[in-house]
């Protein structure tokens, strides 16, 4: 490398002069990166909720008093509640706290996560200059017939022979000044990217919670049909001996015969229904689990209670909803969209990169690091678009009608949030009324069932009376065992609809 003679006259000798020059270089490169990057994205304004101020208020919105209820605790606040606080069954939390470690689709959630997470840090790294270190060594043989040669930099000049190199220096390639935040832009919709998978996984988490109690609700409801079945089998069963007895006897007719006939085959075939439903739903468990099931839960014990929300006032303030993952995971995508659109902006603007290395080369390795050894080179580069075929302004036109789409998307969020909740509200109470009136019914019949069979007996009446109570009070008590599960699932479904709780803590959802 030459050196001028103004710099010998200072004492600059070509090392001291290159490393002053690597260091203005690279001071100058931190400076830029951090005067770079001006956003070009518009400001985020958050979309007004598109649902009312507060919840539906009316009669169905009730709040059911502790006594309906059946609750005997203290109300939880709903904004603390955690789904141990509503799945207060013991065998059921073992198979959430299972569920929560071993299903399959939450380990797919949570790497998602991590993969988006990855993503972040790997467009993030372009806000930044990157440097590299390296070495070359080349030796060649020059063939006896080779005409005399001069290799800059070789350890010899001749005909024959070989020929040395060796090189070593770093540098920093084409690093792009983001001026215009287009790096910036992109790496801020990869960050709003990456909360928005997290927020999924949480309402993943949730959504898991739900499915476990939903397949539990519905596993105890199914074993209550089919104990159910099978008692009203062993009835009718005794009964058609009954009858059969007396028609022996000439005390019944065949048709009293044939109608007894009829409802123990009616309760043979809704035995062997509920019996492959009960099969099923512990197929479905244990599926939704990731392991076979426990033991304690293969038992078949009798449906447990869930903790009731009648915590939750009407004319609670609907924006609550905005603390739901999804609804969060559809602005973080929105924001995803507002920042891409800076990005589109930064493509009409002039784009510069900075090219800069330096290093040592010589024919002769204990001489590489030598000062006439040494050796620099700095390129910037401006590129500024001046014909693009209109490309730019139709990925900047896509752009914003992509942020239209998420706005509508997160708008609509709302509004299926807002009505879950309003649902799960509505439920409440009328389940309860509905429970209580079914019950109700299934008594009555019960002793309509006890009078048709006492006047048969004595002789008052014929067989369809009392058959026809029978099935009467069967099919209300199939209603309510059917009503029973279906209040616990819009309990289930409200726990869901609230994000399972607004302040959850980390056992609740790991």
């Amino acid at each position: 490398m030459l050196t001028s003679q103004r710099d010998q006259g200072r004492g600059i000798t070509p090392v001291s002069r290159q490393h002053s020059i690597k260091v203005s270089l690279g001071s100058a490169a931190l400076y830029l990166s951090l005067l770079a990057g001006c956003s070009l994205a518009p400001d985020y304004q958050r979309p007004d909720l598109p649902v009312a101020a507060a919840w539906p208020n009316g009669p169905a919105y009730a709040a059911p008093s502790k006594a309906a209820a059946g609750q005997a605790n203290p109300v939880v606040s709903a904004d603390a509640i955690g789904w141990r606080e509503v799945f207060t069954d013991p065998v059921l939390q073992g198979l959430i706290e299972t569920a929560l470690t071993q299903n399959r689709d939450l380990r797919v959630a949570t790497l998602n996560v991590a993969a988006a997470e990855a993503q972040y840090r790997q467009q993030r790294a372009d806000l930044f200059p990157n440097f590299s270190l390296g070495g070359t060594a080349v030796a060649a043989g020059i063939p006896a017939n080779n005409s005399p040669v001069s290799t800059v930099g070789a350890s010899s000049v001749g005909t024959t022979g070989t020929a040395r190199y060796y090189a070593a220096g770093g540098g920093i390639p084409a690093y792009q000044l983001d001026l215009f935040g287009h790096a910036q832009s992109l790496s801020k919709q990869a960050f709003e990217q990456y909360l928005g998978y997290e927020e999924t996984s949480r309402g993943a988490r949730i959504s898991l919670v739900a499915e476990v109690a939903s397949a539990y609700n519905t596993l105890q409801a199914d074993r209550a049909q089919q104990r159910l079945a099978q008692q009203t089998l062993d009835s009718q069963t005794t009964s058609f001996n009954v009858v059969k007895a007396a028609f022996a006897e000439g005390g019944a007719n065949a048709l009293a015969v044939r109608q007894a006939e009829t409802t123990v085959q009616t309760a043979r075939a809704s035995a062997a229904q509920y019996a492959r439903l009960v099969a099923q739903d512990e197929n479905a468990l244990t599926m939704l689990i990731g392991q076979p099931l426990p033991a304690n839960v293969a038992a078949d014990t009798a449906p447990q209670t869930l903790a009731i929300l009648s915590d939750i006032p009407p004319g609670l303030p609907s924006d609550l909803l905005a603390n739901r993952p999804d609804v969060i995971a559809a602005e973080h995508n929105l924001l995803a969209a507002n920042a891409n659109i800076g990005a589109a902006r930064a493509a009409f603007f002039p784009s510069i990169s900075l090219t800069a290395a330096g290093g040592f080369q010589s024919g002769n390795l204990g001489a590489l690091f030598a000062g006439a050894a040494g050796g620099w080179i700095f390129a910037p580069q401006i590129t500024l678009p001046i014909f693009t075929a209109g490309r730019n302004q139709a990925e900047l036109d896509l752009a914003k009608v992509q942020k239209n789409i998420y706005i509508a998307q997160y708008e609509k969020t709302i509004q299926t949030a807002f009505r879950e909740v309003a649902d799960g509200l509505a439920a409440r109470s009328t389940y309860i009324d509905q429970v209580h009136a079914q019950t109700a019914l299934v008594d009555s019949y019960a002793h309509a069932y006890i009078l048709a069979e006492e006047r048969y007996r004595g002789g008052l009446d014929g067989y369809l009376p009392a058959l026809d109570s029978q099935r009467q009070q069967f099919s209300a008590q199939q209603a309510l065992i059917t009503l029973q599960q279906a209040r616990l699932a819009s309990l289930i479904n409200l726990y869901k609809a609230l994000g399972g709780g607004w302040k959850q803590r980390s056992s609740d959802i790991n």
